[in-house]
């Protein structure tokens, strides 16, 4: 697995600083979900100091791919995080996102261990545990339009079609990201759109797997919803009646 090649650590939190100027000034966008650990590091520790400029790296990792994963460190102080954008999302908007990320989930968890924060482009995440190429459900959101559709049972199954559609098709390719649409009747103009990604730490195996298990959590949500999804710190499904994503 990939690890940040620090040449110099004062570099890279001289870039967290400026990161952290720019976005006071820049977020605009306001999370989905964020959560942070009960477990807290010492102020101006070496782990903070670790964590800081990790953070400067991702900041300038993940946007030209979309996705960027480090580790800095020796345990007991080893900070490992990634950032993932959302596979249809520009490097300029990748940046974006990964900025305003980094910024909220360090102000509103600042002594955290570990946090998770989702926006719509992007997530990000870390910890002082290597959880590389492991799926994470620890942390698990639902979300759903509020309002239902006239024919619930046709409407589920063709959801659920669409979206293990996407999962099959996302498992096997690099980015482990996949978007499509589906015809909800054969001819007919009314179409649902879903979208399938995996962190990029994660073997086609076990983004299949993640991806299967989340769509099997829709019932607990969505049934009859005109729109709903799914997200975890390794996996995300989502429908909607509109297009929203490109594939």
């Amino acid at each position: 697995m990939s690890s940040p090649r620090v040449s110099s650590t004062f570099s890279l939190l001289i870039s967290f600083a400026l990161l952290l100027q720019t976005v006071t000034f820049g977020a605009n966008v306001d999370p989905i979900s964020y959560s942070c650990s009960n477990e807290n590091f010492t102020a101006n520790g070496r782990y903070q100091t670790n964590l800081n400029a990790l953070m400067g790296y991702i900041y300038h990792q993940a946007p030209p791919t979309g996705f960027g994963i480090g580790s800095l460190g020796k345990n007991p102080i080893q900070a490992n995080g990634l950032a993932l954008c959302r596979g249809d999302v520009s490097a300029s908007d990748c940046k974006t996102c990964v900025a305003d990320a980094i910024s909220t989930i360090r102000k509103n968890c600042p002594y955290s261990k570990s946090a998770k924060i989702f926006y719509d482009n992007c997530m990000l995440k870390y910890s002082n545990d290597k959880f590389f190429g492991q799926i994470d459900n620890g942390t698990k959101y639902f979300m759903w339009n509020v309002n239902n559709v006239g024919y619930p049972v046709i409407f589920n199954q063709k959801s659920k079609d669409l979206l293990r559609q996407l999962a099959d098709e996302a498992s096997g390719k690099p980015k482990l990201y996949a978007a499509g649409e589906l015809e909800l009747n054969e001819g007919s103009k009314k179409k649902i759109y879903g979208l399938a990604q995996c962190t990029r730490d994660l073997s086609y195996n076990d983004c299949k797997m993640g991806l299967d298990r989340i769509i099997s959590d829709l019932p607990r949500c969505c049934d009859g919803k005109q729109g709903g999804r799914v997200v975890t710190g390794s996996c995300t499904i989502r429908y909607e009646i509109y297009p929203f994503a490109k594939a």
